[in-house]
């Protein structure tokens, strides 16, 4: 078995082998610097040390020049920049694994989503985050999805930039309005029924403090592929425990983020080592509840990014929580113990088995014995070809395993190069401030005809009544009366009434909300 781990290139120490309870230095388990890239899955239950393991892979990668992203649900991942201590019980790990522990930080970015919480602001415009992505965290249905879908080839077509969610509601405003249901004649319709869900996905969604997450300026996930001024790669680390109570929403903005790079990264086939291995944290909140579109837009973005130099870990409870189509393309597995307390966790434990090669252990057994910080270990060898099945104790993390006190994270985001680039939000002319204007000046056309025809009445009076001479011909015209004659106006004046305009009139009366 430890002949199935030794390699002859780079590779990651992972930890040792163990065998009826004991372990065994000597067989170090391993996985290739360049399989990194065939995706893997990092899964147990709660408490059985994920998220050390993690740091552990995080920490080689870093150190091995590749670029590495986790996403710190809990907010405990931030120790991997600060040296971790030294005690008792590390040296006791250290020294059953046959590991030379020492104490070092690695190179560090620290983001947040929108600016929530400590961290650079992450942000996406509503374009670039697509009406598919968009339809999964408003949790809309397939005929919502492809409505929102439409939506978003109206503005694309007619220029209408959307930046944050105040364009795309008025966009949808629009087109429910008696004028933009002629828009969309030639390509189908948007029923007023589901414009209206969507508005209201859009109100919720905003109330729950997601509206700073869209806008501008948005995050180049670029800025994922650096490397320190000593050759380390840079751990990006999303800090997310002020938004750990709307999982739809980080699930999602971490797909967003992962398609975005797919978009723009170049085909490079397989490297020695990968430009940037992606951690996807609580993995199973992504697929829950996912349309068919949306499932088949992560199988084909996991599939494909491999040759782009990409590699994703999933973490997740169980290998049941991911697709099997996804599942499918992870290669490398770090499985840590499973619990049969009830009917349904035996269940699950007899369906991770399965997913495992043939073994010498008796597995069932081995994953609901296994202790905190050990795992069932299986990775692909050099030539791409699964290797044994082995019960490993893992190594510790030589970073600090815990978070880093807030003052001293706070000075690390606000000391980055990438602070100032965006930290401030910035609001530029886009769908909301087109229409906006549009209705503006309807309305002031209206106010101006209204002027026009009450002094005309007030000449007509005069004339009746003999205080002025009659008119020898009627009177062109004025610009207002042909304004507000003509049917475009009459259908923007018809839509007053809807969302946009009343967006409008709150703004006439200083309540609008606060620029971001």
């Amino acid at each position: 078995m430890a002949a199935g781990y030794a390699f002859d290139g780079a590779a990651l120490e992972l930890g040792a082998l163990l065998w009826d309870g004991v372990c065994h230095p000597d067989a170090r388990i391993r996985i290739p610097l360049p399989v990194l890239n065939r995706h893997g899955l990092v899964a147990g239950a709660t408490g059985t040390g994920k998220t050390k393991t993690l740091q552990l892979i995080a920490e080689q990668l870093s150190a091995n020049g590749v670029p590495v992203f986790l996403a710190d649900i809990k907010g405990d991942v931030s120790g991997i920049s600060t040296p971790g201590q030294d005690g008792e019980k590390v040296r006791e790990r250290a020294g059953q694994v046959g590991q030379e522990w020492q104490a070092r930080g690695f190179p560090c970015e620290f983001y947040g989503l929108g600016g929530t919480g400590p961290g650079i602001p992450v942000r996406a415009t509503v374009t670039s985050f697509g009406p598919v992505l968009l339809s999964k965290v408003l949790q809309l249905n397939q005929t919502q999805e492809q409505s929102l879908g439409l939506i978003f080839h109206y503005a694309d077509a007619k220029g209408l930039e959307l930046i944050d969610l105040k364009d795309l509601r008025a966009v949808v405003a629009f087109l429910v309005s008696d004028t933009g249901k002629a828009e969309l004649k030639g390509i189908g319709g948007l029923s007023t029924v589901t414009a209206g869900v969507i508005l209201r996905s859009i109100t919720a969604f905003e109330q729950q403090g997601a509206g700073d997450f869209f806008g501008e300026p948005e995050f180049d996930t670029d800025e994922l592929l650096r490397t320190a001024a000593d050759g380390r790669g840079i751990v990006s680390v999303l800090e997310l425990p002020a938004v750990q109570d709307k999982p739809q929403l980080f699930s999602t903005f971490l797909m967003w983020m992962l398609a975005d790079l797919f978009h723009d990264l170049p085909e490079v086939g397989d490297l020695e080592k990968p430009k940037l291995v992606f951690f996807f944290d609580e993995a199973h909140l992504l697929f829950s509840g996912a349309s068919k579109a949306f499932l088949e837009s992560i199988t084909q973005t996991v599939r494909l990014i491999r040759s782009k130099g990409v590699g994703v870990f999933f973490v997740t409870q169980t290998p049941k929580d991911v697709p099997s189509d996804v599942l499918a393309q992870l290669g490398n597995r770090v499985q840590h113990a499973l619990r049969a307390f009830t009917p349904d966790d035996a269940k699950a434990l007899k369906a991770t088995v399965r997913t495992f090669p043939n073994s010498p252990y008796d597995l069932e057994e081995v994953l609901t014995g296994l202790g905190t910080g050990e795992a069932v270990i299986t990775v692909l060898s050099e030539r791409g070809a699964p290797t044994p099945v082995a019960a490993t104790r893992l190594r510790a993390p030589e970073s600090l395993m815990g978070p880093v006190e807030a003052a001293a994270l706070d000075a690390a985001v606000k000391g980055s190069p990438l602070y100032g680039r965006y930290a401030q939000a910035v609001d530029r002319e886009s769908a909301y401030e087109k229409l906006t204007a549009e209705q503006r000046a309807a309305e002031a056309a209206a106010l101006d005809a209204a002027a026009a025809k009450e002094a005309e009445k007030a000449a007509e009076e005069a004339e009746k009544a003999g205080t002025r001479a009659p008119r020898e011909k009627k009177e062109e015209p004025s610009l207002a009366e042909q304004v507000v004659g003509s049917g475009m106006f009459k259908s923007l004046a018809r839509s007053i009434g809807t969302q946009l305009g009343r967006e409008i009139t709150r703004s006439l009366f200083g309540t609008a909300r606060r620029r971001r």
